[in-house]
């Protein structure tokens, strides 16, 4: 289609600028080349550039993308979600200023982008949907957006759009542009989250309750004025009740079969463990049943990965036209090897690209912006995944899950060196210092200056980057006491006292520049008992300077019992503490004394 598009710039905007959305990256940069290829066919291959040559050729001489540096120098530019921040906003400036007047956005882009054009042209309205094989219509709003950006009153008296698809779909998107878009409700596409977290919250107590809820909702709005989206078989009042009251039970079924909520007297609705860790990790109830029921006392990281990549959030993991070739490439290089992998199983992707990004792996444009997406709900999983092991009181597998925080927030597995998480270190260089004895953050930061320079013989940026680093390192002061521990009784409260500080004064956002949000450092104190695999007690918590953490648990049979006290973060790799420590516990108190109930 690169003529047509090139001949309705020509015909309805010869020298207004022309925004052209495409299905995808590789075709923008194909379609800007097309539309260049036509214009050197006329013999005008400048003919979009509206500016001197040579006033443009230093602001491209920063660009990475040599294609995007040719397009760009002769007046048409594109834009896709691989190309990186500096790129892109050239790209915009140089469009918006008017010395380019085509550019090419792929599809993806088009709520992102903030210019405005004379004329869109939409190169058709379907994307290749690689979980179904098959190619599927862009979802009208996406197209009226795209539509909507033939938009500058401040310049034109009238804006353009051409659409090139299917004849038989014309009059569909006539009726669109010309009549208003109804907007529906689909709450009840994600009701039982919802429904989770009100239970939770104690705003649903009762199953009326949450008829009454949903009566305050923009669905319960839609309901009578377009009853047959809805699946209604009419709009008197006992049919809405009727539809209303199925919709509860059932949601409310759903999440009682997955341990979230329980429901007594068959009315009354209360919370269960699993509903509040999915509330308060705002993560879909079916995978929070999923860690539930895949978890286990004997779950190892590549477990964990396995049972985290098949959570619901990452059904929604895009497969695109020819994606297995590159996921079969990728499945060669990982660690893991998954068993039976489906190349357009989004699950399997995901697992793919967190393996990738724990081994830093060179990824595509599209893959690499998959991993960024996949990474941002990675952490609250993990998270999830350290709440429902304790609550089964499994040590190994919550610490293994605490490590494979860290692991994902620093972009390396647990058996690299620690030094890998300081920026500029190479694999020569945490080499060259293993040799000379130097392992961690903390043997750094004990060398003498000119040690250290002569070791690292890095630059004077590359040193700052490496120091600020270091002074974010957390460098923490731990000690504990066993309150009355010399008066322990089995069956009273063991309370153990923990006192937190912070040697170093730096505090702030988690340096993790292969992760993709600022994140905030937390951590976990654990006690467990690691020769029975048993997690006794555990506390989260977010560290300033100072803190005091109080643990408690209830004393074991007499005897003399062993235990390890663990100080996990979810940020750093090799900043973890471990004490052991022992109890002698007495006969309880009472135990051979007859009394009343009450005492």
């Amino acid at each position: 289609m690169g003529r047509p598009v090139y001949h309705a710039i020509v015909r309805h905007s010869p020298r207004k600028p022309a925004i052209v959305f495409v299905p995808s990256r590789k075709q923008a940069r194909l379609t800007a080349i097309d539309i260049l290829t036509c214009c050197a066919a006329e013999v005008q291959p400048h003919r979009f550039l509206h500016c001197p040559e040579e006033e443009l050729a230093p602001l491209l001489a920063s660009l990475g993308d040599g294609t995007l540096r040719e397009t760009l120098g002769s007046g048409v530019g594109y834009l896709h979600e691989g190309l990186g921040d500096e790129e892109r906003q050239l790209t915009q400036e140089l469009f918006a200023s008017g010395a380019v007047q085509v550019l090419v956005v792929s599809r993806t882009l088009c709520w992102g982008l903030s210019v405005s054009a004379h004329l869109v042209v939409v190169m058709d309205t379907q994307f290749y949907n690689g979980r179904i094989h098959a190619y599927v219509d862009y979802p009208i709003y996406d197209v009226l957006q795209m539509v909507g950006r033939a938009n500058r009153p401040s310049y034109d008296a009238e804006g353009r759009c051409v659409i090139l698809c299917q004849a038989s779909k014309k009059d569909l998107y006539k009726k669109f542009l010309y009549e208003p878009l109804p907007i529906e409700s689909h709450l009840d596409h994600a009701l039982h989250d919802h429904f989770n977290a009100e239970v939770v919250t104690k705003t649903i107590e009762n199953k009326q309750d949450a008829v009454d809820y949903l009566t305050w909702t923009f669905l319960y709005r839609r309901m009578t004025q377009n009853p047959n989206y809805y699946n209604l078989q009419g709009v008197s009042h006992r049919h809405l009740s009727d539809h209303l009251s199925e919709l509860v039970e059932s949601t409310l079924s759903d999440l009682e079969a997955s341990r979230c909520i329980n429901i007594e007297d068959e009315t009354d609705v209360t919370p269960l463990n699993l509903g509040m860790i999915a509330a308060y990790y705002y993560i879909n109830y079916t995978t929070i049943e999923l860690f539930s029921m895949s978890l286990n006392a004997k779950t190892k990281v590549r477990g964990l990965l396995e049972i985290v990549s098949n959570a619901a959030e990452y059904a929604s993991v895009p497969i695109r036209h020819h994606e297995d070739a590159l996921l079969r490439q990728l499945l060669a290089k990982v660690p893991n090897k998954p068993t039976n992998p489906k190349f357009n199983d989004p699950h399997l992707k995901a697992n793919l690209l967190l393996q990738a990004h724990l081994s830093r792996t060179q990824l595509t444009a599209e893959l690499q912006s998959d991993t960024e997406e996949i990474l941002t709900k990675a952490v609250r999983l993990v998270q999830a995944c350290v709440d429902v092991l304790s609550s089964n009181g499994w040590l190994g597998p919550a610490l293994a899950a605490m490590e494979l925080a860290q692991m994902i927030t620093q972009a390396m597995w647990s058996r690299d060196s620690y030094l890998k998480q300081l920026p500029h270190f190479t694999p020569e260089l945490i080499k060259r210092c293993a040799e000379k004895g130097v392992e961690s953050i903390f043997d750094i930061l004990e060398m003498e200056d000119g040690e250290r320079s002569a070791l690292l013989q890095l630059g004077d940026e590359q040193m700052a980057d490496v120091a600020r680093f270091c002074n974010h390192y957390p460098n923490i002061e731990l000690s504990y006491e066993v309150q009355d521990k010399e008066n322990i009784r089995s069956g009273s409260a063991v309370v153990v006292m923990v006192q937190l500080e912070r040697e170093d004064e730096v505090t702030g956002p988690v340096i993790a520049p292969f992760f993709p949000q600022k994140r905030e450092e937390g951590w976990w104190v654990v006690i467990g008992d690691p020769k029975s695999n048993s997690l006794i007690s555990i506390k989260r918590l977010s560290l300033q300077q100072k803190a005091k953490v109080k643990l408690d648990f209830v004393a074991p049979a007499p005897g003399t019992h062993s235990y390890t006290l663990y100080f996990m973060s979810d940020a750093y790799m090799g900043c973890d503490q471990e004490y052991g420590f022992s109890l002698h516990v007495y006969e309880g108190a009472g135990s051979d004394i007859g009394g009343s109930d009450s005492e």
